[in-house]
C-alpha cells in the first residue's frame, strides 16, 4: 500500500485518508484541516452549536472513578459513608434528625419512626445505594425486607419509587417486587440474593418536565440490580403510589430529596451516593 508523505511506519496503522497519528496537522483526502484538538472547517451536527469533531468544543470533564465497583467517583455527593447520618432528616418533623440507628458502616430502619430523607435536594441524578434485608426471614410476600428507595420527594409527595424486597423465593405481585417503579412495571428480572446479603442498586433518574402547568416530558428511570438491567429509560407514568395508577396532574418539584422508606422491616442501607446530571458541554 502507498502511503501519504506524512505516514511514517509508526502511524500505518491509522487510516491514512483521515489523519496522521503524528503530525499536529495534516490535511484529509476530502479536504479537511485538522489541528491538534481537531477540526474548524467541518459541517455543524444537526441541532448542535458544534462542527463535527470541533477543537472548541469543551473537554469532558475529568472524573476520577471510585476504588471499586460501588465506589464514590470524584463528584459524588456523599449521602452516607458509614459513619452517621448527618445528610438526612427526619420525614415526620421535616428539618429534624433522623432516627434511625447507625452500626458499623451501615444504617438500619427502626420501625415506628418514619421515612428518612436528605437534607439535600436533587434534580436528574445517578444514584447507587446498597441495601441488605433481614437474615432472619420473617414475614412472605409484602412483609418480609420491605422498604423503598422514593427520588424527587417533598413535603406534598413522596415521589417515585424503586420498591426495595426481600423477593428471594419469596412470591409476591410483580409491579411491588423488588426494584419494580412501583404499582406499574416490574423489574425485567428477579436479581435478588439471599436475605442478609448486601445488593445494590444503581439508578439514573430523569425529572419531568413541565411548562406552565402542562407536562412537556415525562419522569424517566433507568435501574441496574446487582449489576443487572431492570429498567431501560422506562417512562414513568406519574408519581408512584399504592393501590392506585397515579398520572400527571400537577407540577412535580424541580428538584427533590432522596427518600427511604420505613416499612416496619429492619432493612440496611450503606455506601450511599449521588451525582447530579447535567447535558453535554456542561448545560
Amino acid at each position: 500500500m502507498a502511503y501519504p508523505p506524512c505516514v511514517t511506519a509508526s502511524c500505518r496503522t491509522v487510516d491514512p485518508g483521515t489523519f496522521c497519528a503524528t503530525s499536529p496537522e495534516h490535511v484529509s483526502r476530502k479536504g479537511f484541516k485538522m489541528g491538534k484538538l481537531g477540526y474548524d472547517d467541518t459541517e455543524f451536527i444537526t441541532g448542535q452549536p458544534w462542527r463535527a469533531h470541533d477543537s472548541k468544543r469543551p473537554a469532558p470533564q475529568v472524573v476520577t472513578p471510585g476504588a471499586d465497583g460501588g465506589g464514590a467517583p470524584s463528584d459524588a455527593v456523599i449521602l452516607f459513608d458509614g459513619s452517621d447520618l448527618n445528610e438526612w432528616e427526619s420525614c415526620k418533623e421535616p428539618g429534624t434528625d433522623a432516627g434511625w440507628k447507625v452500626e458499623s458502616d451501615f444504617m438500619e430502619v427502626v420501625k415506628g419512626t418514619g421515612d428518612i430523607q436528605t437534607r439535600k435536594r436533587f434534580g436528574d441524578c445517578q444514584l447507587h445505594i446498597e441495601w441488605a434485608t433481614p437474615e432472619v426471614v420473617e414475614g412472605e410476600s409484602q412483609e418480609r425486607g420491605n422498604s423503598g428507595v422514593f427520588l424527587l420527594a417533598d413535603e406534598n409527595r413522596s415521589g417515585y419509587e424503586i420498591q426495595v424486597l426481600d423477593c428471594y423465593d419469596n412470591p409476591t405481585y410483580a409491579d411491588g417486587s423488588a426494584g419494580s417503579i412501583y404499582g406499574q412495571y416490574p423489574p425485567l428480572v428477579n436479581a435478588c440474593r439471599k436475605p442478609g446479603e448486601w445488593q445494590s442498586y444503581d439508578i439514573i433518574f430523569e425529572t419531568p418536565i413541565w411548562d406552565e402547568g402542562w407536562i412537556v416530558s415525562p419522569a424517566f428511570v433507568t435501574v441496574m440490580h446487582n449489576g443487572l438491567l431492570l429498567h431501560h429509560r422506562q417512562e414513568c407514568m406519574g408519581p408512584t403510589g399504592h393501590l392506585s395508577v397515579n398520572r400527571y396532574a400537577s407540577p412535580d418539584p424541580d428538584v427533590g430529596a432522596l427518600r427511604l422508606q420505613d416499612h416496619g422491616n429492619p432493612v440496611r442501607f450503606r455506601n450511599v451516593w449521588m451525582r447530579p446530571l447535567f447535558g453535554y458541554d456542561g448545560t
